[in-house]
């Protein structure tokens, strides 16, 4: 298990540039088993869970050149099929949440598709009938072997139908979608989530040849064709590492600018900071964070109640920030409610920062409320673990911002989604180290 080693309490200094997008790189490695050309794909993140699936796309037999960094051409023209019944895919796809994405394309090019129960975060139900009741609608056949946790999906030729699905679901509907573009007729799906990941795979199916209409809306209107082409297609920076780099910012009191960060893609990401007092400037595509020698103070609603901040669907705030928000509140003025409502268990880390000295209150699995400290008193160094991804990186905003060393085990969990995250604050002063 490693472990970081964290001197806290120093203000950074530089820019930073963020990877790419782990959630669009999840939907946009599997679609390349929609056509038997190449597609190479720009601008990929190089952390645990991509590498992951991209050697379980070499496992299926799908070739693969490096380019560069983060640049690699894909070429699925021999795909072994037999390896999904193999007792080493069910081992190394049940340690990924990002596999259910094979299924649909598998399904919609060959006919039939097979995963194991995904892994991924503790973070509570993340169910997956979404997924297949809409590849069950197209058509398929569902069977599940509830002794092995295995799912499978099988059709001769998917037919297109309308479906509304019964929560708009990002993976759902990128699975749905690329079994969809290669069925016989139209497919009609309402309630469709439209974040800038799923559009971004939309646009990318549209260059292959699929033919989509209705992207960025929840309505996806998909005219089936024959087959699909190669394509280029280079992926957005995480939304989720800018929003961890803005709160780092605001926590240390540090000057940051951070680089290229797509700003029309950022939705209410900005919006949200503001209300928590954080100045942010647009520098071009870049973001410069000011020091913020005084602090920031909560904004509350117009007749005066405490703030709300709460996840939604598209173009709601994307539920990946609220553990950073969360942080960030602590030594805020003011008082904020965090409302977590897709996660049950998300917000049990609070736990490790009321232990750093945090003001919070956990009112039931899905809500905090947090009354800042306005840095009057700084939190305080301690040893904790890394549940998951994205409260691995808040409690490392909290370590970094806390007087005195903290440690922080289990930082494999944190490498799943943040590319060489201690090379990179170390380049703009942070006192971190890996053991």
């Amino acid at each position: 298990m490693g472990t970081f080693k964290i001197e806290g309490g120093h203000k950074l200094h530089g820019e930073i540039t963020p990877q790419g997008a782990k959630n669009e790189a999840l939907q946009i490695l599997c679609a390349v088993l929609l056509t038997s050309e190449d597609v190479t794909i720009n601008n990929i993140p190089d952390i645990v869970d991509v590498n992951k699936l991209i050697s379980l796309l070499e496992d299926l037999g799908v070739k693969i050149r490096k380019k560069g960094k983060g640049s690699y051409t894909f070429r699925a023209d021999d795909v072994n099929m037999e390896y999904l019944q193999s007792e080493q895919f069910k081992k190394d796809g049940g340690g990924l949440r990002g596999s259910i994405m094979l299924v649909g394309p598998l399904l919609g090019r060959f006919g039939k598709g097979y995963i194991p129960k995904p892994g991924g975060d503790k973070i509570g139900r993340r169910r997956l009938d979404t997924h297949f009741e809409g590849f069950i609608n197209l058509g398929a056949e569902f069977r599940y072997n509830k002794e092995e946790n295995f799912y499978g999906v099988e059709a001769k030729k998917l037919k297109g139908t309308y479906m509304l699905l019964d929560e708009a679901s990002v993976t759902g509907t990128a699975n749905i979608v690329m079994a969809a573009v290669l069925a016989e007729g139209t497919t009609t799906i309402y309630n469709a989530a439209c974040e800038p990941y799923l559009q971004q795979l939309c646009k990318m199916l549209n260059r292959m040849g699929a033919n989509i209409s209705g992207v960025g809306s929840n309505l996806l209107v998909i005219k089936g064709v024959d087959e699909l082409g190669g394509t280029e297609h280079r992926m957005l920076p995480d939304m989720i590492e800018i929003g961890s780099w803005i709160g780092l910012a605001a926590m240390t009191k540090s000057e940051l600018t951070i680089k290229n960060v797509s700003w029309d893609d950022l939705g209410q990401i900005p919006t949200i900071f503001g209300k928590l007092g954080i100045t942010l400037e647009r520098r071009g595509e870049d973001i410069f964070i000011p020091e913020h020698k005084d602090g920031y103070e909560i904004q509350n609603y117009i007749d005066g109640s405490i703030l709300t901040i709460a996840d939604a669907p598209w173009p709601g705030l994307t539920p990946d920030l609220l553990s950073i928000i969360l942080v960030v509140s602590t030594q805020a003025k003011g008082e904020v409610l965090i409302h977590q409502k897709m996660f049950e268990s998300r917000l049990f880390f609070v736990d490790k920062l009321i232990d750093m000295g945090a003001k919070i209150i956990l009112c039931d699995p899905h809500r905090a409320t947090v009354m800042g400290h306005d840095f009057k008193s700084s939190l305080k160094a301690t040893t904790m673990v890394s549940p998951d991804i994205r409260a691995g990186v808040s409690l490392l905003i909290a370590a970094l911002s806390a007087k005195g060393t903290s440690t922080i085990h289990n930082i494999e969990q944190i490498d799943r989604g943040y590319e060489d995250i201690d090379t990179r604050l170390r380049a703009i002063g942070a006192k971190i180290v890996r053991l």
